[in-house]
């Protein structure tokens, strides 16, 4: 049938059967008589939501986070998709050509950014639609935009239907775009927004069907609109013919969900070719059901006997006994350390306790927060009725937590525990509350160390995309007095590839980052960083750091900082200097000679649900100034998505591949893996390319971070933990 009158088909059978039945493309359930079945949307080739090569115009829900590897026809594919708000989700790509032969490499290598918005939900007879741009920053080889309509005409089976541009309206294509025409072609350095071509030129329909058999069993088809032209044609060897031949635009294929994140897909692709589909998707927001859940539980609360039956438990008497502040604090320390925590300084009167909490165990604040509670109602003496718990870290204390004892006792089983006891609860700021009567016990640790593997990663180098490195690493911590904290780690590689990379660096700027590869190549052992640290409060809502010493791998010097975050409020401000000098490459105690002064003023923006904004303007390392914008979303139980971008006054000649320094952060807690209560975490920065143009110092124990955990609105974010 020809390719017109097959699209035809296709609309207008969609169209047909669009009353069928009430069912909606967002919902992660359809009803089908007195089963519910499971239909959250699947992946395609590309990584995002969609049939097989083709998009489709439904969304993953809010949060869920993706990782695709797929391959045919000597094209591989590795993406990572996060649906970042309910109705815009973005995705990056890093994509493989063998045999390609462009650009002088035999294997090229090409990343690109994705974004889309869902403009319309389904209804009973609309379908949802869905609005995308594909590679929108990237070099063009796989730009598209498209327009797409997704519908359920029964609980499982849903058809699609879409306009594509770019790529997506390379083969079928009826017309133009009353937008203008499309340039074409490569975009050089890559990296840019090519407003200017963006739903323009030719455009082809596209559309597809997917039917859900079983509830772990999908299939697929779908009419394609991408004549993969560049691929086919994209200077591959003379003699050895195309990459693939494109006999058909009917693509096919199967799918297995094999565990609750893992689906598998095979399929026959543009009648010559079998691909392969490997899909991961999970809930940041929700513990795998394989962890099990670990550690000791929470003391339980010690209810005080009644004031009538019993007023001698209730005498303040105590209060007269020369030693009783001494041997309480004793009590509390310890049955802090039973539960992870130090004591940091007390004082106490008749009805009142003030402790300063260190926290080491839990990665939800709140959790903290009410285990120490519970700890309080089982050391102190019946009169004491108001709990003040104030979070130290490094030496700094951050807010105060008040609890009355009574709404503790009266809530512990109480239906709705949480809230009610979040509604009683008063947070406050801290202040400068180290008062000479806060003093610490003995029990008070100050030294902290650990020795064990690391394991170093480096990705998208065009001759190894993924090189890594493990060792062994030994690091350290000892607080000489509250608020000055020596630390330092050392490390000895003892295997991998990182070293192997001989892509030195081209940069037209001084190469304040690219010669990371001279760095990766000594160093054995080498000293990763040796600072002593100082922070303070100087007033309300105001932090200040002072760190000297050898901040990172490839930096020493000294870096200043003071931060104004009151408790209560969403935002922040800060200034940050520091003036450093490039390190030898063996990571000892030489220096280079490049030294720069450094330094950026930052706003931070917490908008409630887990965004927070930031936006830092000043000077980088290579001496370019600019500003960096990051959109963060934060979880509560710890994972964490950010999206960054610097705009410096470097061009884009000057700055290279990529245009601009871009990227995303992942952060994932230990415990969430674990099932055991942890403040460790794994985290990786996925830059398209390293380049020197907008690049920062890194420096451990920035006051933003240090915090904002503790703050009203990170405590509120996580107080569902508080009776754990």
């Amino acid at each position: 049938m020809p390719r017109k009158k097959t699209l035809a088909a296709l609309i207008c059978g969609l169209t047909a059967m669009i009353g069928i039945t009430p069912t909606r493309a967002q919902d992660t359930t359809a009803n089908s008589g007195h089963r519910t079945i499971q239909t959250r949307p699947t992946l395609n080739f590309y990584g995002v939501t969609g049939l097989i090569d083709m998009p489709t115009a439904e969304s993953q829900p809010d949060g869920q986070f993706s990782a695709t590897v797929s391959s045919f026809g000597g094209i591989s594919r590795g993406t990572l998709t996060f649906q970042a708000f309910p109705r815009i989700s973005g995705s990056f790509r890093y994509s493989r050509i063998d045999d390609w032969n462009a650009s002088g490499f035999n294997v090229f290598y090409d990343r690109s950014f994705d974004v889309n918005f869902r403009l319309l939900d389904e209804g009973r007879y609309l379908p949802s639609l869905l609005v995308g741009l594909q590679d929108f920053a990237g070099t063009g080889i796989s730009a598209a935009e498209y327009v797409v309509a997704t519908k359920h005409v029964l609980p499982r089976v849903k058809v699609t239907a879409g306009l594509g541009w770019g790529r997506l309206g390379s083969k079928g294509s009826f017309g133009s775009s009353p937008f203008g025409e499309r340039s074409g072609g490569s975009r050089g350095l890559g990296g840019k927004f090519e407003y200017d071509e963006w739903f323009r030129g030719p455009m082809a329909a596209f559309g597809g069907i997917e039917w859900q058999p079983t509830d772990k069993l999908g299939l697929k088809a779908e009419l394609s609109s991408d004549a993969y032209d560049t691929e086919r044609g994209g200077g591959r060897r003379a003699g050895q013919g195309e990459i693939f031949d494109r006999k058909t635009s009917w693509n096919f294929g199967a799918e297995y969900q094999a565990g609750e994140n893992i689906r598998l897909g095979a399929y026959y692709l543009y009648g010559s070719e079998i691909g392969l589909t490997l899909q991961f998707s999970a809930d940041p927001g929700k513990r795998p059901d394989s962890t099990p859940q670990a550690g000791p539980g929470p003391l339980p609360v010690k209810v005080r006997p009644d004031r009538a039956a019993d007023p001698d438990a209730w005498s303040q008497e105590w209060t007269d006994q020369p030693d009783a502040a001494t041997i309480l604090r004793g009590n509390v320390a310890k049955a802090l350390a039973t539960q992870g925590m130090t004591l940091r300084g007390m004082s106490i009167s008749a009805t009142r306790v003030r402790i300063h909490l260190g926290n080491t165990r839990y990665d939800a604040e709140a959790q903290a927060v009410g285990r120490a509670a519970r700890v309080l109602t089982r050391t102190l003496p019946a009169s004491v009725e108001l709990f003040e718990i104030v979070p130290m870290v490094n030496g700094m204390p951050l807010s105060v937590v008040t609890l009355r004892r009574a709404d503790i006792e009266a809530l512990e089983h109480a239906p709705g525990n949480d809230a009610a006891l979040q509604a009683r609860a008063d947070i406050g700021d801290a202040g400068s509350l180290a008062a000479p009567d806060m003093a610490a016990p003995a029990e008070t640790r100050r030294l902290s160390w650990n020795f064990g593997p690391y394991l170093r990663q480096s990705f998208f180098d065009p001759d190894k995309p993924l090189r890594l490195e493990t060792g062994l690493r030994l690091s350290g911590q000892y607080d000489l007095s509250p608020g000055l904290i020596l630390s330092g780690s050392i490390a000895h590689p003892l295997a991998g590839n990182l070293d192997n990379s001989r892509r030195l660096s081209n940069s037209l700027l001084p190469r304040v980052r690219t010669d990371q590869v001279l760095y990766d190549r000594e160093g054995e052992p080498s000293i990763e960083e040796l600072t002593a640290a100082y922070y303070t409060r100087p007033g309300d809502a105001l932090y200040g750091r002072m760190t000297v010493g050898y901040l990172e791998r490839m930096y020493g010097g000294i870096s200043g900082e003071v931060l104004w975050k009151p408790v209560t409020s969403p935002l922040a401000l800060g200034v940050e200097v520091n003036y450093v000098k490039q390190r030898d490459f063996d990571q000892l105690f030489g220096f280079r000679t490049y030294d720069v002064v450094t330094g950026h003023a930052s706003a931070y923006y917490d908008f409630g649900r887990g965004y927070i904004g930031q936006v830092d303007a000043g000077r980088y390392l290579a001496r370019d100034y600019g500003t960096t914008l990051t959109l963060s979303r934060e979880f509560a139980n710890g994972w964490k998505f950010s999206a960054f971008a610097t705009f410096t006054d470097v061009s884009s000649e000057e700055f290279g591949e990529g245009s601009f320094d871009k990227g995303i952060r992942i952060e994932i807690p230990v415990s969430w893996i674990t099932g055991r209560d942890s403040r460790n975490e794994f985290g990786t920065t996925l830059r398209p390319v390293l380049r020197d143009g907008g690049a920062r110092l890194h420096v451990q124990g920035r006051l933003y971070d240090t915090v904002r955990d503790y703050d009203k609105h990170g405590l509120n974010s996580q107080w569902g933990r508080v009776w754990r």
